[in-house]
């Protein structure tokens, strides 16, 4: 039994064999694995957006850019109101000494 027929000597019909061949199994699993987590993900993802489709929301980003504006909007409203109140301020005062020089002149 020289000739190494019963695998215990040389050769890859030994335990080298067997190893190199449960590495390779595990190898293709972990492959398998992990296309069919990837395969998983994007249906999750692709149902997840159809939900919210279908719940008519809004994503992240828009709503962070809605807000964005309105927030810009709101500033831009108190600029304005300040300057009306600032204007009609100074309306008032230029109507001021007109209405005290005509008062005297249209009393009878």
């Amino acid at each position: 039994m020289a000739n190494g027929s019963d695998g215990s000597e040389g050769g890859r019909g030994g335990k080298r064999g067997l190893f190199d061949d449960l590495a390779g199994m595990a190898g293709g699993a972990f492959s398998v694995m992990a296309a069919m987590r990837n395969e998983a993900e994007a249906i999750a993802k692709a149902q997840a957006e159809a939900m919210v489709q279908r719940l008519d929301l809004v994503r992240r980003e828009d709503l962070d850019a809605a807000l964005e504006v309105a927030r810009r909007a709101r500033e831009q409203a108190e600029v304005l109101a300040h300057r009306v109140t600032e204007l009609e301020a100074r309306v008032a005062a230029l109507e001021a000494p007109r209405e005290d020089a005509a008062g005297p002149e249209e009393a009878p």
